[in-house]
């Protein structure tokens, strides 16, 4: 994936700093750690960015959550209906199992988008 570096989709889909992307932006690489899933460091240890720019940032990212989760369901319905043949309570389960799955990943991914309306990579931010 080091084809994609110093692009937006680079840094939402590694979870790394958007400015250098150098480092992870979560203290707990693996979503699937629920306790530690929001926990983050301030700033950055290598570009010294803030990640937290205002009291509540990410709050916003609640609006992008819903709409990945949108595009996850849908997918699961696509899936399980048109591909597996399923009945339409099937499909349902689909869904809602889905989207219990993949709810932390969902929830990191919408944090990591959100992050990158507001900062753009910097390559020299990255040579400290």
């Amino acid at each position: 994936m080091k084809f994609l570096k110093g692009t937006k989709l680079y840094s939402i889909l590694t979870g790394t700093c958007p400015v250098c992307q150098e480092e992870s932006i979560y203290k707990e690489p693996n979503p699937y750690k629920v306790g530690s899933i929001f926990k983050m460091p301030e700033r950055c240890s290598n570009c010294g960015t803030k990640y937290k720019i205002e009291p509540s940032f990410f709050f916003g990212a609640m609006y992008v959550s819903y709409a990945v989760g949108v595009a996850f369901a849908v997918a699961a319905f696509v899936i399980s209906y048109f591909f597996l043949n399923s009945t339409p309570l099937t499909a349902f389960f689909v869904i809602v199992a889905t989207l219990i799955v993949f709810g932390p990943v969902i929830m990191r991914l919408s944090r990591n988008i959100w992050i990158n309306f507001f900062f753009s990579y910097n390559k020299a931010a990255g040579k400290n």
